[in-house]
């Protein structure tokens, strides 16, 4: 996965294009001089090259150690150049950027009507759409200007100028205000997870409130729109109120529909919404809604005007496939799924520099739930020991969690009673340790350490009084959202039954509807 200690100018290099590499190197040969013949020749060594040594760099003769340091830092910032020079030009944000550059260039010139000219206009495509960042960048850059010139162009300049600014600023300081709220309570879920007690609700409930208390939504325009439903969505996970979630996850995808220019400008936005859109339908087990979206969205990327470059790839890669993977885990088909964990695999590796542990471990806790569904057990355990032994993993604890609590039940199916004893202990003091020992851990861990010492003729009757124990905890807010990673209703219906679990979960899929 994305190797972070990587080298910064190795792994710029690996992700140009062809046509990148080629409009580097006719940018480069109007630079090259007896002087800096030397970062042409790095850049062909490191283009080469399949992973970065910096013996092999030195080898070549001609760059010395002492100069190497300064040589990256310089050839790093000339590839930054080169494709600053050909970004296509419908991308908004440096259209706007480069308009506003124009303008400081003809102000140094001390030509103040041809720069207040071209920062006006700029400033109405800025409007046009929603950038008010920049905006207001403009309007200071105006009034600096208005201040050392006096044009007479338009009466009442001065005070235009200082109501755009007042009303940019009011609305740059309620968006910045939502998305820092949305920020500190992303940062709790990544954390700490969902909500375990009346008193952590309450303090999240009423942190929320305090920051929204004042906000008026009737003068909320487009982002700051985006930022209160995003804000409200975490709060919504946070606390485990799954219509919530869907009901602002829609809202926030609903908005880009409706404003189309959009989901253009800011994919990246428009991506991540229909992630937790599809997430809370997931959590819900809204199938029909599910399908719908997931092939709205395909279809939306696939569009020629959907923008490209290796971010958006790789979020598009990241939030499709895990909603495929989802959608056969909701519907129970393990069997159809396993074709796609190779192909996953793949473009994990093709996307390596642009995804988090955090994702990949994600993927491998899907492909153990899709070898669990299919009984291929060792499968299973090779995915799961994959997450259980990563000790970069500090966030997502929930995930490390349930990884090792799904890890027990496969060592049972096995036989492993050796294997499984160690896991009971292991799991039992990392769950105290990770303070997450709640109703459903526990009697996972009860469950499974007393069902050596029961008589085989009783072991059915201990599936049966396990499975109702179990239903009455799912319907416990702070308990329900174990649940949601693993399915341990239907596995004990599927041992009481004598079935595949893969047939039980078919049968509840077919029966809801939604």
């Amino acid at each position: 996965m994305a190797n972070h200690q990587k080298d910064f100018l190795f792994v710029l290099i690996k992700s140009l294009s062809k046509s990148e590499k080629r409009q580097f190197k006719i940018f480069a040969s109007r630079l090259e001089t007896s002087s800096n013949t030397k970062f042409i020749e790095l850049f062909t060594i490191l283009d080469k090259s399949e992973a970065y040594d910096e013996k092999l760099i030195l080898k070549s003769g001609s760059i010395k150690k002492v100069q190497l340091s300064n040589l990256k830092s310089y050839l790093y910032k000339q590839i930054l150049v080169s494709i600053r020079l050909n970004i296509p030009s419908q991308n908004m944000r440096y259209q706007l950027r480069e308009q506003i550059d124009f303008a400081a260039i003809l102000y140094n010139k001390g030509l103040y009507k041809q720069s207040l000219k071209i920062l006006d206009k700029t400033k109405i495509l800025a409007l046009e759409n929603d950038e008010k960042l920049m905006a207001y960048e403009i309007v200071e850059f105006e009034k600096l200007i208005e201040s050392q010139y006096i044009t007479r162009s338009i009466q009442g300049r001065a005070d235009e100028l200082v109501v755009q600014a007042k009303e940019l600023n009011y609305r740059n300081t309620i968006s910045s205000k939502l998305s820092n709220l949305s920020l500190q309570l992303y940062g709790i879920m990544l954390k700490t997870g969902y909500v375990k007690s009346d008193e952590e609700y309450t303090y999240i409930d009423d942190y929320f409130k305090k920051h929204i208390a004042k906000l008026d939504q009737n003068k909320f325009g487009f982002r700051e729109k985006y930022w209160f439903y995003n804000a409200n969505l975490w709060r919504s996970f946070l606390v485990q109120d799954f219509l919530s979630c869907y009901k602002y996850a829609l809202k926030w995808v609903t908005l880009f529909y409706e404003n189309p220019s959009m989901i253009y400008l800011n994919p990246v936005f428009f991506l991540k919404g229909n992630h937790y859109l599809l997430e809370s339908l997931y959590m819900l087990k809204y199938k029909t809604k599910f399908k719908e979206y997931l092939e709205l969205l395909e279809e939306t990327i696939k569009n020629s005007r959907f923008p490209v470059n290796d971010n958006i790839a790789s979020l598009s890669f990241l939030y499709v496939y895990n909603n495929k993977l989802n959608l056969h885990i909701l519907e129970g088909t393990f069997a159809e799924s396993e074709y796609l964990i190779p192909e996953v695999l793949y473009k994990l590796k093709m996307h390596t520099d642009h995804l988090d542990e955090h994702h990949e471990m994600l993927f491998y806790y899907k492909f153990a739930s899709i070898y669990f569904g299919n009984e291929k057990y060792a499968e299973c355990i090779l995915y799961l020991e994959k997450i259980i032994n990563n000790k970069n993993l500090s966030m997502r604890e929930d995930l490390m969690c349930f990884a090792r609590l799904l890890c027990l039940i496969a060592h049972y199916e096995l036989g492993k009673d050796y294997y499984l004893e160690n896991q009971l202990k292991n799991t039992y003091k990392f769950l105290l340790k990770m303070n997450d020992l709640h109703e459903v851990q526990k009697e996972i861990i009860k469950f499974l350490k007393n069902l050596n010492s029961i008589y085989p003729t009783d072991i059915k009757k201990e599936f049966i009084k396990m499975r109702t124990r179990f239903v009455e905890l799912e319907q416990n807010t702070y308990e329900k959202r174990a649940f949601l990673y693993l399915d341990i209703i239907s596995w004990l219906e599927s041992k009481i039954e004598n079935r595949k679990i893969s047939v039980i979960i078919k049968e509840k899929a077919k029966l809801n509807n939604r």
